[in-house]
């Protein structure tokens, strides 16, 4: 098995060190003969590309590819197109994996194609997020790593041949989210099976919540509300109105959990604080979550009114 790794990036070349290193030192199998790491730059302003130029001894198994700045679908459609593997992984420039990762997918692939007859199926990995840059795989799983995703692209790999039947990602999602929740709607149409594979373990870095983070976290909410609406007029379905909280149930719970908006980014600015202060981030970025959905959802019904959907 000839395995590509796809990684989008963009400004992300501190943590994207960190995760070459880790692909670099992959284990090879009896499932696994080869791999390369296909990079595509999103039109990085950090000097991303400059940089990898400079590194190809460091990385050999690493090519770069440069695109304008359009978004992380587009970028995984041409890490596709310049990859030569057989099975494609999709994680982000993010994450640190361990040095079986790649070995463990080859194995829950090849296993899962001999027992179902053919390959329509994809391994889908654990992911621990982290606040650690240090020593990102010190990190212990918790509950909410969990996740109920069908197809996410942060751990995720697939036969080529089925991913390219599927159309690829679609790239009117030039904001943020659910490109890779979209792709996989359309997988699990054509009856591709979800196969778990916790052995595959990468560690998803995002820096600890700071009160500075906010306004940002609150911009992506809107970009995730307005690509939710992309997703739902492809997809007009009972199903997909739940995944993207498009429902009157979701409205009515965050008003409720908020108390009609009482409790919001700026009346708990002082509980944030403390918590952040005494190094409970992970505790400040739940609790920060509540104006957060409400943000959200309030924004797909405003968008969805100014589009005559329903």
């Amino acid at each position: 098995m000839f395995v590509s790794v796809v990684i989008p990036t963009y400004n992300r070349r501190p943590i994207l060190e960190k995760c070459l290193d880790a692909l670099e030192r992959q284990h090879l199998a009896d499932a696994l003969d080869q791999y390369e790491v296909v990079v595509v730059d999103d039109g990085s302003t950090d000097g991303t590309p400059t940089w990898l130029l400079g590194q190809v001894d460091r990385f050999p198994h690493v090519r770069l590819v440069e695109q304008q700045h359009g978004g992380p679908a587009e970028g995984r459609n041409r890490g596709v197109d310049h990859a030569r593997g057989d099975v494609i992984v999709f994680i982000d420039s993010d994450l640190v994996v361990t040095e079986s990762f790649l070995a463990c997918h080859a194995k829950a692939l090849q296993r899962s194609w001999k027992q179902r007859g053919d390959r329509l199926c994809f391994t889908y990995g654990a992911v621990v997020n982290t606040a650690n840059f240090e020593d990102p795989t010190s990190e212990r799983h918790k509950l909410r790593d969990l996740s109920w995703a069908y197809f996410a692209t942060g751990n995720v790999a697939i036969d080529r041949g089925v991913l390219e039947r599927s159309g690829l990602f679609d790239c009117s999602f030039r904001l943020y989210g659910w490109e890779d929740l979209e792709l996989g709607e359309r997988l699990r149409r054509m009856g591709v099976g979800l196969i778990k594979c916790p052995e595959a373990v990468g560690y998803h870095w995002h820096p600890a919540l700071t009160l500075d983070q906010i306004p940002k976290l609150i911009r992506v909410e809107g970009e995730r509300a307005r690509m939710g609406l992309v997703f739902f007029r492809k997809h007009p379905t009972r199903r997909v109105r739940f995944i993207i909280q498009f429902t009157w149930l979701h409205r009515l719970l965050w008003e409720l959990l908020t108390l009609g908006g009482l409790v919001n980014q700026h009346s708990l600015r002082p509980l944030l604080r403390w918590l952040i202060h005494n190094g409970y981030t992970g505790t400040a970025m739940e609790v920060l979550r509540l104006p957060l959905n409400r943000i959200g959802v309030r924004t797909l019904f405003q968008v969805a009114k100014a589009e005559g959907l329903r």
